[in-house]
This record gives structure tokens, sequence and C-alpha cells, in this order.
């Protein structure tokens, strides 16, 4: 069969019925290839595409399969006849046909990931237009085709691929690489095309649960991926544990068995078991954050507001909704302000798509679908707090997100996976700046607290913290033992703050910020003073210890006998537009900590004229 004879038929391709592709009369395993081309008996097979994180399909890719009870069924053997026939261009064109045709005709939502060779990329007879020409007869966007590169040979002219793909590209369609590490120059397919996706070849994928070298190869590729604006697509995962690391490791797009087998009529939605995986995985703990203060984000920030609906709105108006909105993954039921539930997305569809359902509960009200027993956060809650929070709920609770209120009224919602974003954030940006040595805040959130507290005119106690003689331990005893002091005295600052109410930061060396609105500030103060004391006489040899110092040298190059290490805290207590910047309370405390050091031993002093009492000094 030549070119010219598969053209001929092509434009009536379209009145023949996508659904009657695959069936074969009696006899049918006695086809040749060319009869096999004449008669069209292809069929196509679509294959479900996971978005890791939405749990939707992203799309199907399509499959072919050759007659029924014949050798050439199989693809394999399918198109390896064609090549020996050398009837590939021929073959490759009717596939493409049946597998758009019969994507229309089954309706199905997403993109269609279209397998196409390079040699037939380049081929004259696919770039003068006959395969776009052929989808506008079937109304089919190229903006919804993905042209899936598959390689079976090597490829050489990557000048022609390239300039192919320019021109693709220029008509709306975007590009996928196959088997990413299977063939021959896919890597070199990667950088010369830079596609929009990138499929890892399934050797890397089954068993990844249990192989860490194919771990470390999916994760070193997807970092390669973000680099290069490309999403990655994991195909071949059987298991439920391979799908988990998949998604741990922040790839994008799963395909495999345990999502779906390819059929000629794919599943539309995830399976409750694919949902279930996704959910239990998002089940990990919550991480804590490390930093022992507040970040002022509380979960105001979080929300979106989804309009509510009415707890008798019927289902059949939930499902249009959910249907019209596709990013909508909850939608919160209110009766007069007052949040009731909410109904997820993947629970709602799951049990409302199946047979026979939504003519038994359309008319009938949503509540009957509700989680009754919501996650209620107040706008006003940290966010740090509502990470412990939502550490506690339940599968079902977390998986639908949480209700935002004010005063018990409703105002919005957020999902587990927005405070987890934000979370890692503020965790990011809390390791940029904080000081290696004891991991607390450095300057930069230090200053940007101050002028926070300044701006919203809030009263608080500016404590400067300074180790005595900390330079002559540091000569006496090594940096080693030097840095045990500092993180010492990181702990017992740290120990002496409420998590909710003060601040601690580490300016550097042996220099210590405290920020604090607990009213028992002065007593915290004192307290660790006294558990300071009792620390660092474990950093000493008794025999410094018994002397009340150490002989070391002075700046001039003397010997004096210095006294033991103390803690020196000049505290200043701020009024609301006392100070106008953070430069000002840093000199203020500055000046207070001079004065606590001219105090022996372990001692707090308090500014004197915003506080009557001048100083407290231990020995």
């Amino acid at each position: 069969m030549t070119s010219a004879t598969l053209n001929s038929s092509y434009n009536n391709v379209i009145a023949l019925p996508a659904m009657h592709i695959d069936e074969a009369p009696r006899g049918v395993e006695t086809l040749t290839l060319s009869d096999i081309l004449e008669q069209r008996k292809l069929t196509a097979l679509f294959q479900p595409l996971l978005d890791m994180d939405s749990g939707e399909f992203l799309g199907y890719e399509g499959l072919i399969r050759g007659p029924a009870n014949s050798p050439l069924h199989s693809p394999a053997n399918l198109f390896n006849t064609a090549q020996e026939q050398g009837l590939s261009l021929e073959l490759e064109m009717l596939c493409r046909q049946v597998v758009l045709q019969s994507f229309v005709h089954l309706n199905l939502p997403g993109s269609l990931f279209l397998n196409v060779s390079p040699q037939t990329l380049t081929h004259p007879s696919f770039k003068n237009g006959q395969t776009l020409e052929f989808m506008n007869q079937l109304g089919l966007s190229p903006e919804r085709v993905i042209i899936e590169i598959t390689e079976n040979q090597p490829t050489y002219d990557f000048v022609a691929m390239r300039g192919a793909l320019l021109h693709y590209r220029s008509m709306g369609f975007k590009i996928a690489i196959d088997d990413l590490g299977e063939g021959f120059s896919s890597l070199r397919l990667w950088s010369e095309l830079r596609p929009e996706f990138i499929k890892i070849d399934m050797h890397f994928v089954q068993g990844v649960d249990t192989n860490p070298v194919k771990r470390q190869f999916l994760k070193s590729l997807q970092q390669i991926a973000l680099s290069c604006g490309t999403e990655v697509i994991a195909e071949g995962i059987e298991t439920e544990a391979e799908l988990k690391v998949i998604k741990e490791l922040g790839i994008a797009v799963g395909q495999g068995y345990f999502i779906s087998r390819p059929c000629p009529t794919p599943p539309l939605l995830a399976s409750a078991e694919t949902s279930s995986a996704l959910n239990s995985f998002g089940m990990q703990p919550l991480p804590k954050l490390d930093q022992p203060y507040s970040s002022n984000k509380t979960a105001q920030m979080l929300l979106t507001y989804i309009e509510p609906e009415r707890p008798a709105t019927e289902n059949n108006a939930i499902f249009d909704r959910f249907c019209a909105e596709p990013a909508l993954r909850a939608i919160p039921i209110v009766n007069n302000g007052v949040p009731l539930g909410l109904i997820n997305r993947s629970v709602f569809l799951d049990t409302f798509s199946r047979p026979f359902q939504r003519e038994l509960h359309g008319k009938r009200p949503c509540e009957q679908f509700m989680q009754s027993t919501p996650l209620l956060v107040d706008k006003e809650m940290p966010i740090e707090e509502l990470s412990n929070f939502l550490s506690n709920a339940d599968e079902e609770q977390f998986n639908s997100g949480f209700i935002v209120t004010e005063q018990g009224r409703y105002l919005g919602i957020s999902s587990c996976q927005n405070l987890l974003r934000e979370i890692t954030q503020m965790q990011i940006a809390a390791a940029r700046y904080a000081n290696p040595l004891t991991l607390l805040p450095g300057n930069v959130p230090i200053n940007q607290r101050i002028e926070h507290l300044l701006h919203t005119q809030t009263q608080f106690i500016a404590c400067y913290c300074d180790l005595d003689h900390f330079k002559p331990y540091n000569d006496v005893y090594g940096y080693h033992k030097g840095d045990e002091m500092i993180q010492l005295c990181g702990r017992v600052l740290n120990w002496a703050c409420d998590p909710k109410l003060d601040f601690i930061g580490h300016l550097g060396g042996d220099d210590f910020i405290l920020l604090m609105q607990s009213r028992d500030w002065k007593a915290r103060l004192e307290q660790a003073l006294r558990a300071f004391e009792q620390g660092a006489s474990l950093l000493f040899t008794p025999e410094h210890q018994a002397a009340g110092g150490y002989v070391s040298e002075d700046r001039n190059g003397n010997q004096v006998l210095h006294p033991l290490s103390s803690l020196s805290i000049g505290a200043i207590p701020v009024s609301p537009q006392q100070f106008h910047s953070h430069n000002e309370v840093s000199n203020a405390a500055t000046l207070a900590k001079k004065m606590a050091k001219r105090i022996a031993g372990n001692s707090l002093f308090i500014e004197p004229r915003t506080y009557p009492e001048k100083i407290y000094s231990r020995d």
C-alpha cells in the first residue's frame, strides 16, 4: 500500500464509527499487513496519565493494537513487520488517524499523548499539514495534543528534528519524549528539543521503593527537569509503594497499571485505590517549624473564598458545579453563616459517578455527601499552631481541608497542601537567615521582627544578651569548647522564651537578642541567668572553678587572670511610638547591655527611664 493509497481514503475516515474499528470478521488472523492498512483493522486503546498533585487525569496516551487473534495484534509484531516491508510511514499515519478519531468519539477530557517516531516527525508528508487538517475535521485543537516522540532506532538528524519541533510548536502542539534513559539518544533529544514533558523509562520506576540507586536516578532527573522547565512523567507504576515514592520525589505525572491499564474505553476518574494511595501520602506528619519564634502569619493568609452551598442544595447542582470548576477541591456547606461541613470533590465524584447513583440521589439534598465534622480554624490562629493542629486530624478531615472562620462564621476554606507550601517557604526563609551554629534567626529576621512590633505599636521588652570574658575562655579552652558555651547560652535563652509570645535571635558570636511580650518576662530572664550559671559550671575545670578564673593574655599581651565567663542581659521596655526603627531599638539595647556588663557575674540591667528597678545581679 502506497502513501497515495492511504491518503486517498484519508478524507473518508471521519465517517467510520470509531467504536467499531476493532470489530474483526472471521478469519481476521489471516490478514496481511496490507489488508490491515487497507481495511483499517486497528484498535485504539487509551491509558490515563495521573496528575500526582490534583489526583485527576492530565490526559490519555493513545496506543494501538492489531486485529484480535492475529499474529499482528501485538504492537511490537505490527511495527516490526511494517519496518521489514517498508510500510512504517503508512502504518504510523493510520495509527495516528485511528487514535485521534477514537479520542474525539469517546469525548475524553484533557490532553492526548500521540506517539510519533522521529522519522515520521521529520518526513515531509507529516509536515505538510495532513494531520492538522484531519484534526480540524474532528474539531480537535492542537493545544490538546502532545506529540510523544518514541524512539526505536537511533536519531541522527537533530537539526531536522529541531526545525520540525519549532514548526509543530508554532501550531500549538506540545512535545514529550518517551522512555528517557532507555533510547539511543533520548538525553540529547531532551537537551536539543527542550520538551514540555519527559517520560522516564519504566525500568527506573518499577521497584524504586526498594532500590536506592533508582530512587537517586529519578531524584536527579527531577532536579534537572525543574531547572529546564520540563515536567516528568513516571511510567510503569505497578504498585502503591512505587506511586508513593514517585509522589514523594515531586514528580508531576504518573502512568502505569496501578493507575489504570490501557483499554478501549478508559475511566474518567482515578480509582478509589489510587486516590487512597495519593491521599495517604498526604497523611505524613506535617513538618513542625523549627524556629523558636512566632512568624506572625495566621490562617487568614491561607484562605480562599469559595461560594458556599446550603445543606438543602440538590446533589445534581453540586455535580454540575464540580464539572464546571475543575480546580474546585471542596465545597463548603453553610447555613446562615455557620459552617456545617465540606463536600470533598474526589469522594463525591467517585460515589456519584457510579451507575444509577445520579438517578437515585441527584435530587436529594447534598448534606448526605457532606463531611459533617470539618476542621474549623479561626482566622487569627498562627501558622505554627495550625500546623500542630492539623497533624492530629484524621485522614478524611486532612484530605478535605479546613474552614477558616471569624467568631464562628464562615470566611473561606483552605487545604493542607497550601499549609505545607507555606510552612516550606517559612522554613526556607528561616534557614536562609539562620545562624549556622545555633540555627536561631540571624540579623535579617531580627530586624524584621523589631520593625513589625514597632509598626503594629506593640509593647515589648528588647533584651541584648552577651557573654562576659568569653574571648579568654575561647583562648584557653579552644574554639570547640567556645562553641559549646555559645550553644548553651542559646538553649538557655530559648527555654526562657514563651514560644507564642517571645522571639529569640542570634546576632553572631556570643551576642543574642530577645524580644519579649510575656507578662512574666523578668522572672524568665532571672531564671535564664540561674540556668546559665548552673550549665556553664560544667564547662570549666575544677582548678579554674576553684581559682575563680583562668590566666590568659590580654589585648596588650600581658598575662592576666580573667574571671569565669558569665551572662549579661540588658533590657529596655519599648512603648508604642517610643522608637521609630530597629536601629534605634538596637542602639538603646546596646547601651543597656553595656550597663549590665559593668556588674560582676551573671546580671540583668533594666533601663531605668521606663522601669523603676534598675539592676538585678547574680554572683
